[in-house]
């Protein structure tokens, strides 16, 4: 594994984290107020808005991307969706670079694979199923 590679899936994971951190926490009830997110800075807010479903070439990635934006956008609180958009963002740019190499892209559909499984799973906070 080569150490681009390596650093592509250490970055994807870190995402993975931030995800699972941003989101794993128990389904807030009637009684039980959300969690207090972290402010959204003014980069995280503009990057928002660039992410949209990606097309790397991998279908693992491309279908976690579809599923995982469309839990934010219809079931994240607002006060949530810019720092999990701002995270989802930095994981499409880390994942148009891997893409761009065969060996990248063997990479990205195992990552991408095992992502959307941790992401499906804390996701169910929100209220999302895929």
């Amino acid at each position: 594994m080569t150490s681009s590679l390596k650093r592509l899936l250490a970055v994807t994971l870190v995402g993975v984290a931030v995800t699972v951190a941003c989101g794993g926490g128990p389904k807030a009830t009637s009684s039980q107020t959300p969690p207090a997110a972290p402010p959204a800075t003014t980069a995280a807010a503009g990057s928002a808005a660039s992410v949209a479903p990606g097309d790397f070439g991998v279908p693992e990635c491309d279908q976690y991307m579809r599923k995982y934006l469309a839990c934010i956008d219809s079931k994240v609180p607002d006060m949530v969706r810019p720092t999990l958009k701002a995270s989802l963002d930095q994981q499409k740019q880390a994942w148009k670079k891997a893409a761009s190499t065969p060996e990248g892209k063997a990479g990205l559909a195992a990552a991408c694979t095992q992502m959307e499984g941790q992401s499906k799973a804390a996701m169910q906070a929100y209220g999302c199923s895929w």
